[in-house]
């Protein structure tokens, strides 16, 4: 199962996010003890409004990521359009104009192999529903740092692709429904 207390959580999702984080983050409990750092793959001619739904519907912060911010606990990161968003070793977020990765800007694998660098074992990433293949190669970096990977139930995804590649690239990976994902969550941050 999920270790205890981790030091942060990475989340990637694409196709089907939008209802798949409006069942996660609202659950997660005020004064939760990790930053949540989330890509979502958005076109890049226009910011998504993910900040402005979600914020009113969860009792932690909401913001999109500002670069060289430190992750604070209690707080979920979105990266904005069109930007990469990295963890540096000392917990300091980074956005990235840098090319795209699996045609994406900004790129799961990016967030997570970056994450991965700086928490290792202490992280906790989560590939939820998606159309690509984007994520797969963060989560095995994950995996390789020591770090809990977990994922999205291909079958109670609304895109399965994201999912089934993330398990093929990391087989030791935990499979979740939904309420998995969310009972995960609060074990990460050590609430029953």
């Amino acid at each position: 199962m999920i270790p205890g207390p981790i030091r942060a959580v990475v989340v990637g999702a694409s196709a089907g996010a939008v209802e798949a984080l409006l069942t996660i983050l609202p659950q997660l409990p005020d004064g939760y003890p990790a930053p949540v750092l989330v890509v979502v793959h958005v076109p890049p001619d226009r910011d998504h409004a993910l900040v402005a739904l979600m914020d009113p519907r969860c009792r932690v912060r909401v913001k999109e990521a500002e670069d060289k911010e430190l992750a604070e606990p209690g707080t979920v990161y979105f990266a904005p359009a069109d930007y990469h968003l990295l963890v540096e070793t000392e917990g300091t977020l980074a956005l990235s104009s840098d090319e795209l990765v699996n045609y994406s800007r900004p790129a799961i694998d990016v967030l997570f192999e970056s994450a991965a660098h700086a928490f290792g074992p202490d992280l906790l990433a989560i590939v939820l529903t998606g159309a690509n293949e984007d994520g797969a190669e963060g989560l095995l970096a994950v995996c390789q740092a020591g770090g809990t990977a977990l994922v999205q139930d291909p079958a109670s995804a609304m895109a399965a692709t994201m999912p089934q590649a993330a398990l093929r690239a990391c087989p030791s990976a935990q499979i979740a429904d939904m309420d998995g994902i969310v009972a995960a969550l609060r074990a990460a941050g050590g609430a029953a």
